[in-house]
């Protein structure tokens, strides 16, 4: 069963969302080459720290990190490491869950870093487009895989394949809750979306094959040929329209 939210706990959710996506906004500002990726998980930590607010990923079934930073080939859930460097020309996928007053919120966005080939810039924006897509899709009345088709529509006319072993999630008072949202599916179908659900949407594009491997870490996912992989994600509320995105930092809210 999909949770409906009230009003008064969509605004915690928000509260939560706010704090992800402003450490996500300083995340992306500070990115450069020559960093670690132990370097981004680090700064995320302070910050969140500071802000009195939890990383909802540390520890979360034995995750060691309170981000994820997935690099290149890397889909998702790469565990930051001092060892693996960002270098001019890399794509970083940042992903940050947080906890506050019993409630949850999570973003995800690609960047480039320095000098990016046109191909990965193409790749980067088709993968925002499908995301704000997909977030048109969230309104009242519409079917859960309007959502899921929009996602899949926007990468294939561009050239590209949506994975398929991770999906996007219901959130709220849970990190990770029904429905499970993949990036493809048959417009029209699946549950009545109601407003006041509150998902996470997160499409997750190849540039190659859909399919992907898991590292030897039981956490870093990969692209089977090794080609890149971009990952962007928004936590969002259904409603009349079109879905409210609820990751927006206070200054964009």
């Amino acid at each position: 069963m999909i949770r409906i939210y009230s009003e008064i706990e969509i605004e915690k959710i928000r509260e939560a969302c706010r704090a992800a996506a402003e450490c996500l906004e300083m995340l992306k500002n500070s990115v450069q080459p020559g960093m670690t990726t132990e370097d981004l998980d680090l700064i995320a930590r302070n910050f969140l720290q500071e802000s009195h607010v939890s990383p909802a990923f540390l520890g979360y079934r034995g995750f060691p990190k309170s981000i994820c930073v997935s690099l290149n080939e890397e889909v998702v859930h790469g565990i930051p490491s001092p060892e693996r460097v960002i270098r001019n020309g890399d794509i970083v996928s940042i992903d940050i869950g947080t906890k506050l007053n019993g409630f949850f919120g999570d973003t995800a966005e690609t960047v480039a870093v320095g000098t990016v080939n046109p191909e990965l810039r193409r790749l980067i924006d088709t993968g925002r487009r499908a995301l704000y897509a997909a977030i048109d899709q969230a309104k009242e009345g519409n079917r859960l895989f309007d959502i899921s088709f929009a996602i899949q529509q926007i990468a294939e006319r561009g050239g590209y394949s949506v994975v398929k072993e991770f999906v996007g999630h219901g959130i709220g008072d849970k990190l990770h809750d029904e429905p499970q949202i993949p990036n493809y599916g048959i417009p029209g179908t699946g549950p009545v979306l109601k407003e006041g659900m509150v998902f996470a949407i997160e499409p997750m594009l190849n540039m190659g094959t859909f399919k992907v491997e898991v590292l030897d870490d039981n956490w870093t996912a990969v692209t089977a040929d090794g080609k890149p992989s971009v990952h962007f994600e928004h936590t969002i509320v259904v409603r009349k329209d079109r879905g409210e995105i609820l990751t927006w930092p206070k200054k964009k809210a």
